[in-house]
């Protein structure tokens, strides 16, 4: 009688030989890929658009299933504004002294954590006196930054300065003919060139950084280092109806799908907003209310 025939198990059906490295591999790719997308507040399109690679192939690559060329994947870093490097796993350039530094911290209480922020500042960092001079709101559209920064840099007489603005002054174009000439990158290079050009001409000022600006890890750690910031935030629905009040009509607030991106580029962007030194929530509050808190908040952490 003959041997029965063999089974294979469903999972030695669907992968071949060796799957177990190359597909993991694949898999962490994908997952690097649409973390640094979603980072960004990036959606598919926009970056298949950027990348010129379909977007069935970049859905396939995040999923794990992408077998992708060195050269679509260089495109896919340059839309994202990372090194090709940085698609295969994070940064990493940690020493001895490093990991040592963070074992210790591991072991902190939250109240001595921030006393070991402050004496870094202090001391290694850009003077903490002279960063609590400029006051840097960060936050996405429609949280009311710049209504609030410009009623602060009033009360204060200090200098208002919207950082966007800045750049279509120095570019001589607006924002969108930039983004259209020179993409997501572009842009992101201009923005950290002006804020540095900004902060080194102002030692006193009340900044309003664009949503995005969270995005680069060096120009956002850039801006944290000197300047004391607030992240202004508000509930989905108030982000959008204050930008289509304003007469803001741009593709993403006509778009059906724009509620789902307004939640998922708060969603991924929310462990960065949450660096910043002080958080004020706008949302159901009146802009008179709103401002009394600011500034109520920040005499009584910047005494």
């Amino acid at each position: 009688m003959a041997p029965p025939p063999t089974t294979q198990s469903k999972a030695s059906t669907l992968h071949p030989a060796g799957w177990s490295e190359n597909g993991e591999f694949l898999v962490s790719l994908g997952r690097r890929v649409r973390e640094l997308r979603r980072r960004r507040g990036l959606t598919r399109k926009q970056v298949s658009q950027e990348a010129e690679v379909s977007e069935r192939h970049l859905a396939q690559l995040e999923a794990g299933e992408g077998n992708i060329s060195v050269v679509l994947l260089q495109r896919i870093a340059r839309a994202l504004s990372v090194p090709i490097g940085d698609l295969f796993s994070p940064q990493t350039d940690e020493t001895t002294e490093k990991r040592l530094i963070q074992r210790f911290l591991e072991h902190l209480p939250q109240h001595r954590l921030e006393d070991v922020v402050f004496r870094l500042m202090r001391d290694f960092g850009h003077e903490e006196k002279m960063r609590r001079m400029r006051i840097a709101l960060i936050g996405m559209r429609g949280a009311g930054k710049s209504t609030l920064g410009a009623k602060l840099a009033a009360e204060t007489s200090n200098r208002f300065i919207e950082l966007d603005q800045e750049i279509e002054k120095d570019t001589g174009m607006p924002l969108g003919e930039i983004f259209s000439l020179y993409g997501q990158s572009g842009f992101r290079a201009m923005e950290k060139r002006t804020l540095e050009k900004v902060l080194k001409e102002n030692h006193r000022a009340v900044i309003s950084a664009g949503g995005g600006v969270v995005s680069e890890k060096e120009t956002f750690d850039y801006l944290l280092s000197r300047c004391y910031t607030v992240w202004i935030k508000a509930r989905p629905e108030e982000h959008m109806s204050r930008v289509m009040a304003q007469g803001d009509f741009r593709p993403m607030a006509a778009n059906d799908q724009a509620m789902e991106d307004l939640r998922r580029i708060l969603e991924a962007r929310e462990s960065l907003y949450r660096k910043a030194d002080l958080v004020l929530d706008t949302s159901g509050t009146s802009v008179e209310e709103s401002f009394a808190r600011l500034k109520a908040t920040l005499q009584a952490n910047l005494q």
